[in-house]
């Protein structure tokens, strides 16, 4: 290897450090974060919450975030099933030095009905003093208000005149308002769902109605596309690498969030690739994960894995990664570039193990607050806080499995 290739090596490899600092510097989440996501039955479900949990795992492997999901279903912005609403915060929140919080409620506040002055001032005054409260405890904390996610008026008709998704959408303007007077973090879970339910009516009504399939709590497709809003309201990077080569160039023409060695031209293209990430898990063969994806914009904003490879003579090339064909394709497809984030890469296989262990250590942590902690807070077990101290050292285990599951590994390509 001459001097000059070393060097056009080494630039480029800094140059993919450089690009990955940059998209880690504008998003909203930093080394030694604790998010705390608070909310109502929608939270509780544990599905928008792990899928973003997962896509930072995986986005960021080297970056130390805790997450805690303390959604609990029939919530208001006064408590609800787990408590009034201070019970709440100072066992299932504040305890777990949050510095950052999520905020998602109002579906319950609204009581289903045409929209009431009274039941809205209560909602304002009580959102207010859950940020309040937040903040006293911890001045730096970094609060994000989410707009709450849709009632499903769009699939099936209105249950009165407007519609409660109207009603959902006026609390979304006091929460946009306060949002700029307290400098909080602002996503909004509602709007772009409502769209891609649209989208999707139109292509397909029957599965449409099953995103939201009782109008209030999203299957796991709707959830992803409540995941990229809150993603995309913290600044999340849309690309998990990007890699051009040329079949007449032994050295990559661009690589972003990723490290190619050994590129080799024969009769196709062979190289080893270390990547920096992993593309988010999405399951296309589940149909309304498919109907989701289509319908929305979630690919391009949040999973671009782009592969082009030029200079191959005409015909139809396959692609192998690790041996195993993960699909085929022209020269010119191949030129113009293809997503590897929606083929069954090993590298989705593997994220996809990192989210089944970002499921599995919410459900430890789910089993100890909700049916040791908060059943038995009043007993007088002797070994109580020796069994949650237990539960606790589980869920650590499982998220050393986690972050070691999200490690980047390398893997060869073949385009023949």
């Amino acid at each position: 290897m001459t001097l000059r290739t070393r060097l056009v090596g080494l630039l480029a490899a800094l140059a993919a450090a450089s690009a990955a600092a940059f998209a880690q510097d504008n998003f909203a989440l930093r080394d030694g974060d604790r998010v705390v996501f608070y909310g109502d039955s929608i939270t509780d479900q544990r599905l928008y919450t792990t899928f973003t949990e997962t896509y930072v795992v995986t986005r960021f492997p080297h970056l130390d975030v805790a997450f805690v999901h303390s959604g609990w279903g029939g919530d208001r912005v006064t408590g609800g099933g787990g408590g009034p609403v201070d019970v709440r915060l100072y066992r299932d929140v504040l305890p777990y030095s949050p510095t950052v919080l999520t905020i998602m409620l109002g579906m319950n506040d609204g009581r289903y009905r045409a929209f009431d002055q009274q039941l809205f001032d209560d909602f304002s005054a009580g959102y207010k003093h859950i940020v309040d409260t937040a903040r006293r405890a911890f001045p730096g904390i970094r609060i994000t208000a989410i707009q709450p996610s849709p009632y499903d008026d769009v699939t099936r008709a209105p249950t009165f005149e407007g519609g409660y998704n109207a009603v959902l959408l006026r609390f979304s303007d006091f929460l946009k308002q306060l949002a700029a007077e307290q400098k909080l973090g602002l996503a909004d879970l509602n709007t772009p769902v409502v769209a891609a339910l649209q989208k999707a009516k139109a292509a397909d009504a029957v599965n449409a109605a099953k995103l939201i399939p009782d109008r209030i709590h999203p299957g796991a497709a709707g959830h992803l596309l409540m995941a990229e809003a809150l993603l995309k309201a913290w600044n999340a990077p849309a690309v998990v690498t990007d890699v051009e080569l040329d079949a007449g160039r032994t050295e990559p023409v661009r690589q972003r969030g990723t490290h190619v060695m050994g590129l080799h031209s024969s009769k196709g293209l062979s190289w080893t690739q270390t990547d920096d990430a992993l593309p988010m898990p999405v399951d296309m063969r589940d149909a309304l994960v498919a109907l989701a994806m289509q319908s929305s914009d979630f690919m391009d904003a949040l999973n671009r894995q782009p592969l082009k490879v030029r200079g191959l003579a005409s015909g139809s090339y396959t692609l192998k990664i690790d041996g195993e064909s993960v699909g085929s394709f022209t020269a010119d497809q191949l030129a113009s570039g293809i997503n590897l984030a929606t083929l069954p890469t090993p590298m989705a296989r593997q994220a996809a193990e990192v989210h089944a262990l970002t499921l599995r250590h919410n459900t430890i942590h789910f089993a100890r607050w909700r049916q040791i902690q908060v059943p038995m807070e009043k007993d007088a077990a002797p070994h109580l806080l020796k069994a949650l101290d237990a539960m606790d050292e589980l869920e650590s285990d499982v998220l050393k499995e986690q972050r070691t599951a999200a490690q980047p590994r390398p893997h060869r390509y073949e385009v023949e």
